[in-house]
């Protein structure tokens, strides 16, 4: 969904110069990573009366209440006073795509970066479907633009089945809880393959930088939280890194 989003910053009154200056550097490193999300398309500055100007949005979000959870965490949202306006599609639009069978190119946006901590892993040996490896996940924080939080131990593995080529094939089920005390299940299933000499070095527990191995998963993600319910309707997919003690997910909603 596209929202026209008009913004008029009041500052309170003797607030040092330091903070205003401090907070507005905040809001343009946010606005740049809000850009680089495909959440912020572009702004202008909008002259108004008695010399003030408002500024003016076009934003994507997947819900009212997703570009709500964004603008409440920019970092001048206190003094801001917003209008917010949700946007239509109109057929003359020239920016629509000219054919029927002219299919919108998918964009991702991050949703959150979790890092977790492993436990020893529960080695089963060759069973019917492989060497079967479950990998506690011990505990973790995530953080993200809309949800932050952090991972619920004796609720988190990776029940990892580990090819006779070292490729393993992640079957990733973990719980987080937000700071607001909303819980997520997440489920992936990923695969995490490379060269036999960079494979062997991550079975020995080495730091192997996420580059020379290709570690990807599909997501899907479950909650009873109404607000997030975004979260339910999406398609996810996450981009992994392996260290020797902890595991990396950033995980991204395809639109």
């Amino acid at each position: 969904m596209e929202f026209l989003v008009e913004f008029q910053i009041n500052v309170p009154d003797g607030t040092p110069d330091a903070e205003v200056k401090d907070r507005q550097r905040a809001e343009a490193s946010a606005a740049a990573r809000l850009a680089d999300q495909g959440h912020l398309v572009r702004v202008w500055n909008r002259p108004a009366a008695a010399g003030n100007t408002t500024v003016v949005g076009l934003y994507r979000a997947d819900s009212q209440a997703h570009l709500d959870g964004l603008l409440g965490a920019l970092p001048l949202y206190a003094w801001m006073h917003l209008t917010v306006t949700p946007l239509q599609p109109h057929p003359n639009d020239p920016a629509r795509p000219a054919s029927r069978n002219q299919l919108p190119a998918p964009r991702l946006t991050l949703v959150y970066r979790l890092e977790a901590a492993l436990g020893q892993p529960l080695d089963l040996g060759d069973t019917s479907q492989g060497h079967r490896r479950i990998v506690p996940l011990t505990a973790g924080t995530f953080t993200g633009p809309v949800i932050s939080g952090k991972l619920l131990p004796g609720a988190s593995a990776d029940w990892q089945v580990v090819l006779p080529d070292g490729t393993a094939l992640g079957d990733i089920r973990y719980t987080l809880q937000t700071d607001r005390d909303e819980l997520l299940y997440v489920q992936s299933r990923g695969i995490r393959h490379g060269s036999a000499e960079v494979l062997a070095r991550l079975g020995r527990g080495e730091d192997v930088d996420a580059s020379e191995y290709t570690f990807r998963t599909a997501t899907q993600i479950e909650t009873g939280t109404p607000d997030l319910d975004w979260l339910n309707k999406g398609v996810f997919v996450s981009v992994a890194g392996r260290q020797a003690a902890t595991v990396i997910y950033e995980t991204y909603l395809v639109a």
